[in-house]
């Protein structure tokens, strides 16, 4: 509810401990499993209802209560931690303010040792504005909470004043994903592909991959794919008091389906436990191995990868190739194979042209080889580029012309070789 509130009336209410805890569902983005709860502050107006934020947190901070009004709602939302089972843990967002103040630490402890709420349950969310001009502080109080056992989590990523050099010298368990680039995401490249990066970024580093204000299922799973490791927002339920969270903790996990199907023919992801970077080390490892000449062009067909049996089959480094175009390293090939190629860019799907490749070194005879062109796409369905694959049917040819060769020389036998008749 919508009320422009005073200062006095925000007074009142802390005076009179009409502050409370609500409680967002943070999930499991793979197995839909219940993972924390979010504290969000709400005022319980005696003639309103419950209240959102935005009608008296500004006034809060402006005027020094904020220090209050947090430890009001964590007293409470603490003593709801019975409600909560382990493993299931809470996460108290922090103003920038806040990060300027020495006795946070102290406070939440305090707020915790009162509770029985074990601090390695809890995540404490910070926002990069409160790092700005106060990286000090920030950094001091940051490792206290952390050797006190509690996580740290970096919302509003990417939104304001994000640096590199924040991820590298705090303590950050948790890089979240903002509302604002996975609202989004769905329709539009740009958003996806920041959402791309920073889930990326997080597990380079080894955090784990929260996205806020997910609301259909479309963005849970394109999330899932891009490899988040959990999500929050109304698709998995809205904030809810103390009282409702043993119903949220019986419900049934929120299962997305096993096998996600993403665009083009016959794409699933079928390995929902494999975070992308041990995907990536799945993949090479076939795309190394395998007996068939690999490689991935860009929409302007230049090589963006090579696997070793290519590099084999033309006779060159793998190397030689990354980064230029295809007309450059085999223009021959290239006028035959345009065509084709231009047909993948619209997502079409082309297996098995036969193709002759001129022999790379003098004296080799030509090889005859099998092209199979296959289009690459994004979490929406845009086409990013073609995986190409060749096989080397030489051998076979030069068998299926051998036989071919042995039957008309035996036929020519027949025909010559006298009959008797008698």
């Amino acid at each position: 509810m919508s009320h422009r509130a005073s200062f006095a009336e925000v007074r009142r209410a802390l005076d009179n401990d009409e502050l409370e805890p609500c409680f967002q569902p943070m999930v499991e983005l793979a197995t839909g499993r219940l993972a924390g709860f979010e504290i969000l502050a709400r005022w319980r107006h005696p003639k309103l209802g419950l209240m959102l934020p935005e009608n008296f947190i500004g006034l809060a901070v402006e005027h020094g209560l904020i220090g209050l009004l947090t430890q009001q709602i964590m007293r409470k939302a603490f003593l709801s931690g019975s409600l909560v089972p382990t493993p299931v843990g809470l996460t108290v967002n922090v103003t920038p303010s806040q990060l300027r103040d020495l006795s946070l630490p102290r406070q939440i402890r305090k707020a915790t040792e009162q509770s029985g709420f074990p601090c390695n349950r809890l995540t404490i969310e910070i926002t990069e504005s409160g790092l700005v001009d106060n990286f000090e502080r920030a950094l001091k109080i940051t490792s206290e909470l952390k050797a006190m056992g509690c996580a740290l989590a970096l919302d509003d990523f990417g939104t304001g004043y994000s640096s590199m050099c924040h991820l590298q010298a705090l303590p950050i368990d948790e890089l979240k994903v903002d509302r604002s680039f996975v609202a989004p995401m769905t329709n539009t490249r740009a958003s996806r592909k920041i959402v791309a990066a920073i889930i990326g970024l997080g597990h380079s580093l080894g955090m784990v991959t929260v996205a806020e204000g997910v609301e259909t299922e479309e963005q849970a799973e394109m999330l899932l794919w891009l490899g988040c490791g959990m999500g929050q927002g109304w698709f998995y339920g809205h904030p809810v008091t103390a009282d409702q969270i043993p119903r949220l903790v019986r419900a049934a996990p929120r299962k997305l389906s096993t096998a996600l199907s993403l665009h083009g023919d016959g794409w699933v992801v079928s390995s929902l436990e494999a975070l992308p970077g041990q995907r990536l080390a799945q993949l090479q490892a076939i795309y190394d191995g395998s007996p068939v000449g690999l490689c991935f062009l860009d929409r302007e067909f230049r090589y963006v990868s090579l696997n070793r049996r290519l590099a084999e089959m033309s006779g060159t480094r793998a190397q030689d190739y990354l980064g230029k175009k295809v007309e450059e390293m085999i223009p021959t090939i290239f006028r035959v194979a345009e065509p084709y190629l231009r047909r993948a860019l619209q997502g079409e799907a082309i297996r098995e042209v036969e193709t002759i490749r001129p022999a790379s070194r003098p004296g080799e005879p030509d090889a005859t080889n099998l092209v199979s062109y296959q289009p690459a796409f994004d979490e929406a369905g845009e086409v990013i580029g073609i995986a190409v694959a060749v096989i080397d049917i030489s051998e076979r040819k030069k068998s299926e012309q051998a036989l071919r060769e042995s039957e008309e020389h035996l036929k020519n036998m027949v025909e010559r070789t006298p009959r008797f008749n008698g």
